[in-house]
């Protein structure tokens, strides 16, 4: 019983630090891509500031400013968390987990 332990505690421990990864690589990929809109923002700006400069024919009104789309909103839980979730549950009812390691590994999943 104390291997079965072990092993699924090393299943654990992988499987936090693979979504610990995960979610490193996407706050990441998050704040490039912030970044990147800041300085399209930035450019288009300049550009219309530019194109403003220039005299336009009077019988046409001035052509509105492009705006980036805002990034949609993470919300919820990934789906790798989920099944991470979902295993740990099958440990726990299996009683390879206590109530207490449950609890922690979940948090950890969660990012609380």
């Amino acid at each position: 019983m104390g291997l079965l332990r072990g092993m699924a505690r090393t299943a654990v421990v992988a499987g936090t630090a693979t979504a610990v990864s995960g979610r490193v690589q996407r706050r990441q990929a998050s704040k490039f891509a912030e970044k990147d809109a800041q300085t399209a923002a930035a450019e288009q700006q300049a550009y219309d500031q530019q194109m403003g400069q220039q005299q336009q024919p009077s019988d046409q009104p001035p052509q509105p400013a492009y705006e980036q789309p805002a990034p949609p909103p993470t919300t919820g839980i990934s789906n790798e968390a989920i099944e991470q979730l979902k295993e740990l549950g099958a440990l726990k009812e299996q009683g390879i987990l206590t109530e207490q390691e449950f609890a922690v590994q979940k948090a950890k999943i969660l990012g609380a």
